[in-house]
């Protein structure tokens, strides 16, 4: 049977906002925001860039949903129990988050017009902490606290050219090599005692600092 073909072409999924989305964040993870156009995003998805508006105002518009999807992804720190284990874990799924999304670091704390899941995240660690016993003005203290450890951590997380325990050896080696050992004695003790030894994880500096943090505000908060 012979058929036409209009009839066997696959038919074309439907344009939605949360696949605009989808699509947006897709490209951004790999290849960055500066990188993201309403073109490249029209030709992902094999429409037109005109057809996007009708489902984006704008790519202010598509930003601020973008970084709105990303706080979806976040835990919100509950109501119940010890508040620094919710905060811990708020301040973790944060770092998570931002280590699959890198291109919205800066961007988490900026929108002008901020989403229901960023609202919500915000409303819930302000509630968290004034539940806990913190007043207003040490609230806003301990939620840019966390917030610059968090997204600065973060940062220098991304820029740093190492992944694993083998690339941070190898850096070090390099660097040894190239700095006089008599000029800078306590570089080097920490490269070859620390950095260099087997097990040593930049990453797992996050929740050490962390802790330091909240154990921090608690004895403020204590004193206050």
């Amino acid at each position: 049977m012979v058929t036409d073909g209009a009839s066997e072409a696959r038919p074309r999924r439907r344009l939605s906002r949360e696949r605009v989305l989808c699509a947006a964040i897709a490209h951004a993870d790999a290849g960055g925001l500066e990188a993201l156009t309403m073109r490249t995003l029209g030709d992902m998805l094999e429409v037109t860039p005109m057809a996007l508006y009708r489902h984006v105002a704008d790519k202010d518009d598509l930003i601020d949903a973008m970084v709105d999807v990303v706080f979806t992804e976040i835990g919100v720190p509950s109501g119940g129990g010890d508040w620094k284990t919710a905060m811990r874990r708020m301040a973790v799924s944060v770092r998570e988050a931002l280590s699959r999304h890198r291109w919205a670091i800066g961007l988490m704390e900026t929108r002008r017009s901020p989403g229901p899941a960023n609202l919500r995240h915000h409303d819930a660690v302000i509630g968290r902490l004034r539940a806990a016993g913190f007043s207003l003005v040490m609230t806003a203290h301990a939620h840019s606290l966390l917030n610059s450890y968090v997204y600065g951590f973060a940062l220098t997380a991304m820029n740093l050219p190492l992944e694993t325990t083998e690339e941070v050896a190898e850096v070090a080696q390099d660097l040894l090599q190239r700095v006089p050992v008599n000029e800078y004695p306590n570089l080097v003790e920490f490269i070859t005692e620390h950095a260099m030894k087997p097990g040593y994880d930049h990453e797992g500096q996050f929740e050490y600092g962390l802790d330091v943090i909240l154990d921090g505000l608690e004895t403020i908060r204590d004193t206050a």
